[in-house]
């Protein structure tokens, strides 16, 4: 009854009060209100409690000598939208895209897009002019009620000391609005606890020929967007010059030649935190595919060398970036069924991708034998090395180098130290997307979070944009422990970094410690919690093409654990989530076909779950199961591998060790 009496008020809403325009979701429980008395305002309420206070909408362009905003609001429209779309390269295949809307269309040719869904709302801006225009700033608040705690993935680690130049990999600080630093900019997603234990979580999406968002503390209980001026000049530089670090940025944010819809401003509502990870805004609102033809694009698992380096054992050649570790990684990547192989840096030259190659590596030789055992190829490539299309210059183009390695039957590139999301980049990564659709090449984008692109272009496997397991490389300790609570990232980044699209955190660490014995070590690399809790991520983890980090050595020397990540799709038909709290641990359960993949994970901290098969299917079913050891605290390598029986009928009772981790494939 209460939902029915909601949709009616809404639908009686248009003609309450001059000035404010109301929209619903379907179950009637999200309302937006959009105010234009003075200047545009949104705010959004939940089932009859706040969520957005009134929040400022606008923009400010330079047309000619001109300089305007959205101007007064003239005609509306409503509608309601009860569709939905396919995407074979996701969490699950079918996407429900069921909204209201609610069109606003102004005197200086803007049109302000609403979109209310039943887990949260969004809005965007389309310009309708046909004149080229520059956008001067875009005015996007988000204005809460009270000093609500929140997790802020701050920028820091500024590539050259550029502000806008950075690899969009932060950990969370959990502290309330008010204590924001004012100086500092955040990254999105970014997530609100309101009362009651709802998260109200900001982000962008379907951001396309424009710079992505930031978000800045101002005044109040208030997050304002800030964006990344349009680079006029850069220089080479940041880490090892693998960058190209903007010197000179414009007073504009971009510049559009004619009409074109602006990202996307979201805010995801949510009453119980396992229901983020079920979310699929980022997928609704970004662009439709691109390609006509994905029948070649295979998602899958990659065997990597970089992490481990090279460290394989038991050989009479010496391993490193050469032929025979490559010829070794394709053998272990064959007999366990692992799709592809990395080669990453150090097989090319550091200015170019076409020339002073590393001649111990025989591409040719690798490639003909990776062809002949089922195993493809990947090749690491720096961003600007890839994008080196000056004619002047003597480079080769994007195209010429993408057609050159598909010839010689090379599957894909990574394409690393993006570092930036200003609208050139924003724009360059569509055009590397849309060159690599062309010669049927995959890529995996580094220095970048997913934007919308990925949807558009699935031959974009992967995003990093994440603090993954590389960093356990490097990771200091403090006192008795490492300096960063790496367990309780890795059950906070799936509710807020994968909220925007899949991620290359790089699991399957085979050296696992718990914190009193946990060391960062370049050479000799481990994991913060157990054994489990790494296999754990790959059911958890969303990534077309996801990664075994560790060494073949260490995976044939654990082949039991081996065998069992090589079952987990990488795409799924299917996801439920089945209980979970932001930072604290997640239960979560996939299908492909008839085949259902279970993960739970944890922080530091224990826990004792017990989860329903109700959604298993009816019969008798094997469960595959793989459970942190008794000695687990002791010993994070310590886990309990059975195979039970169950039903639909039956209630798994599940301990998760601290920093530990359970899965389970169910057939």
């Amino acid at each position: 009854m209460r939902t029915k009496m909601l949709i009616l008020s809404c639908l009686m809403a248009m003609a309450a009060t001059a000035g404010n325009y109301e929209v619903c979701s379907p179950n009637g429980k999200v309302q937006v209100t959009v105010n234009t008395d003075e200047t545009v305002k949104w705010s959004i309420n939940y089932d009859g409690r706040q969520v957005l206070l009134p929040s400022e909408i606008n923009v400010k362009i330079q047309q000619g000598k001109k300089t305007l905003d959205l101007g007064k609001v003239g005609k509306i429209s409503k509608n309601s939208v009860n569709s939905s779309f396919k995407n074979p390269f996701y969490k699950k295949l079918t996407i429900a895209d069921e909204y209201g809307q609610l069109l606003l269309f102004t005197t200086q040719k803007f049109t302000i897009e609403v979109r209310v869904y039943n887990d949260g709302a969004a809005y965007r801006l389309i310009s309708t002019t046909k004149k080229p225009i520059c956008i001067v700033d875009e005015i996007a608040e988000f204005s809460f009620g009270d000093d609500y705690q929140a997790f802020i993935p701050y920028v820091n680690d500024n590539r050259g000391g550029e502000r806008y130049c950075y690899s969009f990999e932060s950990y969370y600080d959990e502290q309330p609005l008010s204590k924001m630093y004012r100086d500092s900019l955040a990254i999105t997603p970014l997530a609100v606890c309101l009362p009651d234990g709802m998260k109200a979580i900001v982000m962008d999406a379907g951001v396309e020929n424009y710079p992505g968002m930031f978000l800045k503390k101002v005044d109040g209980n208030t997050l304002q967007a800030e964006f990344a001026p349009y680079p006029l000049e850069q220089k080479i530089g940041g880490y090892d010059r693998l960058n190209l670090v903007p010197t000179k940025r414009a007073d504009f944010i971009g510049k559009l030649d004619s009409s074109q819809a602006f990202p996307w401003r979201a805010v995801v509502i949510t009453e119980k935190d396992g229901d983020i990870l079920n979310c699929d805004m980022a997928q609704r609102l970004a662009p439709a595919c691109r390609i006509a033809d994905t029948s070649w694009i295979q998602p899958g698992k990659v065997a990597w060398d970089w992490w481990n380096n090279c460290n394989i054992t038991g050989v009479d050649f010496p391993s490193g970036m050469n032929t025979n570790t490559y010829l070794y990684y394709i053998d272990f990547a064959a007999k366990n069924k692992i799709e592809y192989i990395i080669i990453d840096e150090g097989w090319s030259g550091k200015e170019s991708l076409m020339e002073e190659l590393n001649p111990e590596i025989d591409l040719p030789r690798l490639i003909a034998y990776g062809q002949e055992k089922g195993v493809g190829i990947i090749l690491w490539s720096s961003w600007r090395n890839l994008i080196g299309s000056d004619p002047l210059s003597g480079t080769a183009s994007t195209d010429a180098v993408m057609q050159h390695y598909a010839d010689l039957g090379i599957k894909g590139f990574k394409v690393d130290f993006f570092d930036r999301d200003d609208q050139q980049v924003i724009a360059s990564a569509y055009e590397i997307a849309a060159c690599a659709a062309k010669h049927r090449l995959y890529l995996d984008y580094h220095g970048l979070k997913p934007f919308g692109i990925q949807r558009a272009y699935p031959n974009i496997f992967n995003f990093e944009g994440v603090k993954g397991l590389e960093n356990s490389k490097w990771e200091p300790r403090v006192g008795n422990g490492p300096l960063h609570n790496q367990p309780r990232y890795d059950v906070t980044a799936p509710y807020l970094r994968m909220l925007a699209g899949p991620m290359d955190y790089t699991p399957g660490a085979m050296m696992n410690a718990m914190k009193d014995n946990f060391f960062g070590n370049n050479d000799h690399p481990m994991s913060q919690g157990t054994r489990v809790h790494q296999m754990a991520m790959y059911t958890t983890f969303e990534a077309p093409l996801q990664m075994l980090a560790d060494s073949p050595t260490k995976y044939m020397q654990n082949q039991e654990c081996t065998d069992f990540i090589a079952q987990i799709p990488t795409t799924f038909d299917e996801t439920i989530a089945l209980d979970g709290q932001l930072g604290e641990y997640i239960v979560i359960a996939r299908r492909k076909g008839s085949v259902w993949y279970l993960a739970a994970m944890t922080d530091w901290t224990p826990h004792d779950l017990t989860i329903s098969l109700d959604f298993i299917g009816d019969g008798q079913h094997t469960a595959d199961i793989f459970a942190d050891g008794v000695n687990a605290l002791k010993e994070a390598t310590d886990y309990k591998h059975t195979l039970q029986t169950v039903t639909s009928k039956d209630r798994l009772n599940i301990h998760l060790s601290s920093g530990g981790g359970w899965t389970a494939i169910i057939r």
